[in-house]
């Protein structure tokens, strides 16, 4: 978990969109399905031919096992991902057994650019591409939920660090042109 720098306010924290979770559902739900049609079609033995006793009971309750291991490794691997924005940096934490931690510095991105579908405008997530000064390419960011948040609170938060007039600052005031030259 990230730990704020002294004098560091957070501003959001969050994980991807819940839609990664349910996107990898199919699989172990397919499983199950072939195995509930298997047992019910193919392995309805009423003559005893089957080789192992009650082998389409095992055969059910660890097609169950594995649908339930698949979404424990799947939200696992979702809670890992951790996207946090500070009124200093970026930081971008992935990794179960590794971490992996990127930082960008607020004060460096140049732009950051959104992307959503027709279903993720619908459901409320998308795509945020940071583009930070000295990276290699942008950092992107996938299933970020509410990306439009995410990409206008990077640049308030970008504006106030470099000193510019962010939307809670008040304008100067505007300066009066003297043509006369007196």
């Amino acid at each position: 978990m990230s730990k704020l720098l002294p004098g560091e306010n957070l501003v959001l924290k969050d994980h991807p969109h819940w839609i990664t979770v349910v996107k990898t559902l199919p699989i172990p739900v397919a499983i199950v399905l072939l195995v509930l049609w298997a047992d019910f079609t193919v392995l309805l033995d009423n003559y005893g031919l089957l080789p192992i006793p009650h082998f389409r009971t095992f055969l059910a309750l660890a097609a169950i096992a594995l649908a339930l291991l698949w979404f424990i490794v799947i939200w696992i691997r979702w809670r890992s991902i951790i996207y946090t924005l500070s009124d200093q940096r970026i930081t971008i934490q992935t990794g179960v057994l590794s971490r992996q931690e990127k930082i960008i510095p607020i004060d460096r991105v140049q732009d950051c650019t959104t992307k959503q579908s027709l279903i993720g405008r619908i459901l409320g997530y998308g795509r945020v591409e940071i583009d930070a000064a000295g990276a290699q390419g942008a950092e992107v960011l996938d299933h970020l939920p509410k990306p439009g948040e995410f990409r206008d609170q990077v640049f308030v938060q970008s504006e106030k660090r470099r000193g510019g007039v962010g939307p809670s600052m008040p304008a100067a005031p505007p300066v009066r042109s003297n043509p006369s030259g007196i």
